[in-house]
């Protein structure tokens, strides 16, 4: 196998792109990926602060190294859900990285700062555990952002994740979700600009890009996450790339560019009805916002 670019020894297949790349060409090409969606949707201008939202996994470590090779201004941000040894694991991969590139990482601890972790909360809340993760990330990515000054938070969302969301998106029409399942959510109410950069590269690209970076990241799946529907529709769509190269990149970008307009009326109308929480300050639809009410019942009811 020889490097469609160079034709030295290859070190890794892309089938979308019908192409085999050698270390050197495949960085190249996952550089070249990013600065493309940036450029494409305009992710960043190259005076922004950005903020990466950072998990210790190969997406988040993998999005931050190439947007600071990229030339970016890029802090990370850890957050402490308290799940057990995974949650150590996850911050001690977070904090090798940053010490070893010489990064700024800010932290959050979740069951320090807010007095509780995700299996309480969840529990409390009577919410599966992801829902419960993923409304406190957001929120506290979000607080961070404003508190902080950055003008942008990035996740380490990719193709693969952004093709099992949209999936099941469709499958149970979340007209609402479809209308904000875009690779940048501009700014406005409050939020600070959210962006993608990943969108056009795959879990497996990521890994094999931190296998030759040299980048240690946490392998294994967060224990919680047993029984997620995100995982079975993700495993639905690698049956069907693996037989058809590149149905994830033309289901997704085709939504993009045919479809999602239709959606966002409603997206929009419910950014026009929002409030500030009467606790925290966030934007919200009800006098507090959903982390600020998920906070007050893992607590007992305690302000």
């Amino acid at each position: 196998m020889k490097c469609t670019v160079c034709r030295g020894p290859a070190v890794m297949d892309v089938r979308r792109h019908n192409a085999n790349f050698c270390a050197e060409h495949f960085l190249k090409l996952c550089r070249d990926q990013v600065a493309k969606a940036i450029k494409e949707h305009r992710m960043l201008e190259p005076t922004d602060r950005a903020l990466v939202a950072v998990s210790g996994g190969k997406d988040s470590l993998a999005v931050w190294d190439i947007l600071v090779g990229l030339g970016y201004d890029a802090d990370g941000l850890y957050l402490g859900l308290g799940i057990g040894d995974y949650s150590d694991a996850s911050g001690e991969m977070a904090r090798r990285f940053a010490a070893d590139q010489g990064l700024k990482l800010l932290e959050v601890d979740l069951p320090a700062d807010h007095g509780f972790d995700i299996p309480t909360g969840a529990k409390a809340a009577k919410r599966v555990p992801c829902s419960a993760c993923g409304l406190s990330k957001r929120h506290l990515f979000d607080e961070a952002a404003r508190t902080h000054g950055y003008d942008v938070v990035v996740t380490g969302h990719n193709l693969d994740d952004e093709a099992a969301v949209l999936f099941g998106n469709v499958l149970h029409w979340q007209t609402e979700y479809l209308g904000r399942q875009l690779p940048v959510l501009p700014e406005r109410h409050g939020f600070p600009r959210k962006v993608k950069p990943l969108v056009r590269l795959g879990e497996r690209e990521m890994a094999a890009y931190c296998v030759l970076r040299g980048i240690d990241y946490i392998v294994e799946e967060c224990p919680m996450a047993a029984g997620n529907k995100h995982l079975g529709y993700k495993e639905a769509l690698n049956l069907i790339e693996a037989a058809s190269p590149g149905t994830k990149h033309d289901f997704y970008f085709g939504f993009l560019a045919r479809a999602s307009d239709r959606f966002t009326p409603e997206a929009e109308a419910e950014q026009d009805l929002l409030l500030r929480c009467a606790r925290c300050g966030a934007p919200t639809t009800t006098e507090l916002c959903a982390f600020c009410r998920l906070a007050e019942r893992a607590s007992g009811g305690r302000a």
